[in-house]
């Protein structure tokens, strides 16, 4: 392997240069090589959380129409950089009114977290999108369609990007392993699926954190790269709170964020998909989840994290006595 590539971030290392390669995504990878054949291409709308092919997707596309050319006649913008009406009139504008280099019959700009635009710079998008449709095709980028403007969806075709499925995870992650010599046990690569969520970045930035370390990747290993409960420490923090046991919660609670250094967002995000999951009362479980939202929203607010999910507990404890 030549030198350079052994620091090479494998998210860029290994995302793919075709759009067959794009895995989990079929029915959309499906309907963008059809503009490929058909040689034409509308505007279009990507969205759906991070880490499910979005980026990956407008890069292939340009590189399949143009071939050699693809970037000379493409360009990258990332709207949360400089999200403001000048980045339209100047950057956008300059870019989409010239012409198309090589054999090229248009150059495609793509506009990624367009989501972060402000209402205005999106309202000068939008006569920009079709003022040079000719010479110009958009692609954007968004967590949120719902924060794009009207006027820019109805001018796109939008795509929407589902969360990874296991399988899809699975994979890629074998594939990068393959390629580089790596073991990965089943536990580790069940651990993978549970911390990505979906989101393959996640997935592949644990598979290279934990290849820095050994060659041979375990459970354990994966869940302590990436600061992460086992799923059966917060099912015990649970069964600890529901049953009473405070004492003993705040115990494993403390020992999670302080010994192991896991985050409290992460810590709600884990308690809140292991609490849909459990089995319990209905109204225990609705109480549950209200508790977690409030103390989320609190944490976003800049309230102290230990009060906070100490009350956090508090509050399980609480709601599990009120419904025995």
């Amino acid at each position: 392997m030549p030198k350079e590539e052994n620091h090479t971030i494998w998210i860029e290392k290994y995302r793919p240069s075709k759009l067959a390669d794009i895995v989990g995504q079929d029915e959309i990878v499906e309907r963008l090589s059809s503009y490929v054949k058909s040689g034409n291409l509308p505007h279009l709308l990507f969205t759906g959380s991070a880490g499910v092919g979005k980026t990956t997707a407008a890069i292939t596309l340009a590189r399949e129409f143009f071939k050699d050319s693809w970037q000379m006649n493409f360009r990258e913008l990332n709207a949360s950089d400089e999200r403001g009406i000048d980045v339209v009139r100047n950057q956008i504008k300059q870019f989409a009114r010239t012409t198309p280099l090589g054999e090229a019959q248009f150059k495609i700009l793509f506009l990624d977290e367009a989501d972060a635009l402000t209402t205005d710079a999106q309202a000068a998008l939008r006569r920009t999108m079709e003022s040079y449709a000719q010479t110009c095709r958009f692609i954007l980028s968004c967590n949120y369609s719902s924060k794009i403007i009207d006027p820019i969806q109805s001018r796109c075709a939008i795509y929407r990007f589902k969360p990874l499925g296991p399988e899809a995870v699975k994979e890629e992650i074998c594939r990068i392993a393959s390629r580089e010599g790596l073991r990965v046990t089943d536990d580790a690569m069940d651990a993978i699926v549970y911390i990505a969520q979906g989101d393959m970045r996640k997935a592949i930035n644990a598979l290279q954190g934990a290849a820095i370390i050994c060659s041979t990747i375990d459970e354990k290993m994966v869940y302590a790269i990436t600061s992460t409960a086992r799923p059966d420490e917060i099912e015990e923090l649970l069964k600890l709170s529901l049953g009473g046991d405070f004492d003993s919660a705040e115990s494993l609670l403390a020992n999670l964020l302080h010994e192991r250094g896991i985050a409290p967002n992460e810590l709600i995000n884990q308690c809140y998909r292991a609490i849909v999951k459990f089995e319990m009362i209905k109204g225990l479980k609705v109480e549950l989840i209200d508790h977690l939202g409030e103390t989320d929203f609190r944490l976003s607010e800049g309230a102290n994290s230990d009060i906070q999910m100490e009350a956090l507990i508090a509050r399980f404890v609480l709601s599990s006595q009120k419904c025995r």
